[in-house]
């Protein structure tokens, strides 16, 4: 790519971040940055310096050393709002929930995916393929259920499985998570070691063999108070937004579920998220996929089709920007009745786009030991059993999900509920396990009555 052609693309990531995922997360926790020039020798030798540090899988990526062009973003695993906390030790958990419903369309033609919830079914596909080793037990509906009991399993499994969904930072530093795709040991006795002065600063309370334990439990707790906190208002919290009870509160894969269905309880529906906090609005902005993507290709198909024949239209319909004021008010129609037009079809797939997006952001939670005489009704604060914590959580990774990438998304949805059929629902059932042999036709008999 040309300079200008890298330069125009850093634009569309910064005005995407302003002027519509603040629309939808709010101005504290969407930090969309500004582009800056940089000399190349600067650049080249930062490339070098780095290339040592990278992990395996990102080598493979390079990085721009011809443009000079760079956006500068702020340290997330840093406190954003109080600087008076920055000589202060901080601690900092980024979670990539993932999406935190089960598809309500009627374009799905699996009955699965009304009931297993697109993350449980992926886990069994990428540990077929060799991705991680072990399945997680953790369930992204639990995480955005707003009960606390199933919150703190999911926080919990998430601690023991880390994969790419957790990472925790001291004073910004990696302490834990996975180094590589394929294995994720976890240490608690180590973490503990490391959030042990967080948590219970004087020497007298936790030691012995609940130690771990306890201190595992007091950060679980305190990641779920942050998530359940307002720390922002935004103008989507205003808006029409999709009614959250259309999907199923629970996932019938879910370790939690399966726990109480094995206890004989009944299940443990959502006490649902509170409107402001983040975790309410990033459901809201997954859930405007709200056809699946069953129901979104074939509308993509219809502007691929309009795009062959008007090519010249691909600018005007904004597909790739700008991202302004006004393609945040398209994304506003929140109506699903087809009128054949090819106007209904590109606001579903750009509402599809940020549905992804949002699917796939992180958030960032920095926490800093709070003395109470520093404590007061502008800054926001969580307790633990023997402290108190000032924090701030931001949300990153929003950079918009490609046009382009849709039709591999539909390939892959198929892949993940076949996969999913054929090995793990089919061995739970001894009939529909002898049809579904590996790499065998299924033949139906029919025997005459």
């Amino acid at each position: 790519q040309t300079s200008e052609e890298i330069l125009h693309h850093l634009q569309n990531i910064v005005d995407f971040g302003k002027h519509v995922m603040k629309q939808f997360f709010g101005e504290n926790y969407v930090h969309h940055g500004e582009i800056i020039q940089l000399p190349l020798d600067f650049v080249r030798q930062l490339c070098l310096k780095i290339q040592p540090e990278r992990p395996e899988s990102r080598c493979d990526k390079d990085m721009d050393t011809l443009s000079g062009y760079a956006m500068c973003l702020p340290n997330l695993t840093r406190l954003q709002t109080y600087r008076f906390v920055e000589h202060r030790p901080i601690l900092c958990i980024e979670i990539k929930p993932k999406c935190g419903f089960i598809p309500f369309s009627s374009h799905v033609s699996q009955e699965i995916k009304h009931k297993v919830c697109r993350y449980c079914m992926h886990q069994h596909l990428k540990v077929a393929n060799g991705k991680w080793k072990r399945p997680s037990k953790y369930c992204p509906l639990d995480l955005f259920s707003g009960n606390k009991q199933r919150m703190h399993f999911a926080l919990k499994s998430l601690l023991q499985e880390a994969q790419n969904n957790l990472k925790i930072f001291k004073n910004g530093e990696l302490i834990y998570g996975c180094k590589d795709d394929q294995e994720c040991v976890s240490d608690w006795n180590e973490l503990a070691r490391h959030l042990k002065p967080f948590f219970f600063p004087s020497n007298g309370l936790v030691s012995g063999p609940h130690c771990t334990r306890t201190i595992v439990k007091e950060l679980i707790h305190v990641i779920t108070m942050t998530l359940l906190s307002s720390t922002d208002a935004c103008r989507a919290g205003d808006m029409k937004t999709v009614p959250i009870s259309q999907g199923r509160s629970y996932c019938e894969a879910s370790a939690f579920n399966k726990e109480l269905v094995r206890n004989g309880k009944h299940k443990l529906e959502s006490s649902g998220l509170p409107k402001g906090c983040l975790l309410y609005k990033t459901l809201q902005a997954q859930m405007l996929d709200m056809l699946d993507i069953e129901g979104l290709y074939p509308l993509y198909t219809r502007v691929e089709q309009y795009l062959e024949e008007f090519p010249e239209e691909r600018s005007t319909l904004q597909i790739d920007g700008p991202y302004n004021e006004a393609f945040y008010e398209k994304l506003l129609d929140l109506s699903t009745e087809d009128d054949g037009t090819i106007a209904f079809a590109l606001t579903k797939v750009q509402q599809y786009r940020i549905a992804m997006t949002a699917k796939d952001c992180s958030i960032m939670i920095s926490l800093s030991p709070c003395l109470q005489d520093e404590c007061s009704e502008q800054r926001p604060v969580v307790l633990a059993s023997k402290s108190r914590f000032t924090f701030s959580v931001s949300v990153l990774d929003l950079d918009l999900k490609p046009y382009e990438s849709i039709p591999h998304q539909y390939k892959l949805d198929g892949k993940i509920v076949n996969y999913y059929l054929k090995n793990v629902q089919a061995k739970d059932d001894p009939v529909m396990s002898s049809l579904f042999k590996e790499n065998e036709d299924c033949t139906l008999v029919l025997h005459k009555v």
